[in-house]
């Protein structure tokens, strides 16, 4: 069947691994130095781990391959050693879906005083914003994977004051589309500057891919950032690109 599953180019490889634990359904593996599909009715196409290789060198690509098969990912995840990473998973439990409790965070902000919303625009849905919509023009683009204002407290005056915010989920929607969209939207704005926000969990690195991507593609000379908020609601990690 003709459908979406995950491209590794070997020449871009080196073979590090770190895309390994981003796939939830333990579809790659380090086999001779280089990434490879274990199977392909392990891979279920949805590129989570897209945004996790350093060396960009995994893509998400329409071809005839086997239909991806649940029951199997579950029976060879079930087999696996007990410390491995994968060791029991279920495809609907991906490392970013896994259920926790968190205790008042490091993110908490508290006031005395009313907060305002900072949101200058609307809509904010990434599938829903026109390309030509007067507020990008110029503007200081926010790509916002949509987890991230429920966990970083204060997102509204730390992120979203000044910016024109794009939100989308990478887990759930089509990285595709996102990328060609958002090219759109960067050659249409020519944005002063680009910032991606995106959670710890692997599957939000697709968000951040996808960003870079189309900005190398549509405003190669704009200044762009990826900063990667914890569950927690802490600032993890920052990187300009």
């Amino acid at each position: 069947m003709i459908r979406k599953i995950v491209k590794i180019d070997e020449e871009k490889c080196n073979g590090c691994g770190v895309c390994v634990p981003a796939c939830a359904e333990g579809a790659l593996k380090v086999i001779d130095g280089k990434v490879r599909l274990v199977s392909e009715v392990f891979c279920d196409g949805l590129g989570a781990c897209l945004g996790e290789c350093p060396q960009d060198a995994i893509t998400v690509e329409e071809r005839d391959a086997d239909e991806f098969d649940e029951e199997a990912v579950n029976e060879y995840l079930s087999e696996k050693p007990t410390g491995d990473a994968h060791q029991k998973s279920s495809v609907a439990g991906c490392p970013g879906s896994a259920v926790r409790e968190i205790p008042e965070a490091a993110g908490t902000v508290e006031t005395a005083e009313p907060l305002t919303s900072r949101l200058g625009h609307w809509p904010v849905q990434l599938m829903l914003v026109p390309p030509a919509a007067p507020f990008l023009a110029g503007a200081e683009i926010l790509v916002c994977a949509d987890c991230v204002p429920f966990a970083f407290a204060d997102f509204h005056r730390r992120y979203l004051a000044g910016h024109a915010v794009l939100v989308g989920c990478p887990k759930l929607d089509d990285l595709s589309h996102y990328r060609r969209k958002l090219a759109d939207i960067f050659k249409e704005a020519q944005p002063a500057s680009i910032t991606v926000l995106r959670m710890e969990v692997p599957c939000c690195g697709g968000i951040a891919h996808a960003a870079l991507e189309a900005r190398n593609e549509a405003v190669p000379d704009c200044p762009m950032e990826i900063h990667t908020v914890t569950v927690k609601g802490n600032i993890l990690d920052k990187r300009e690109c």
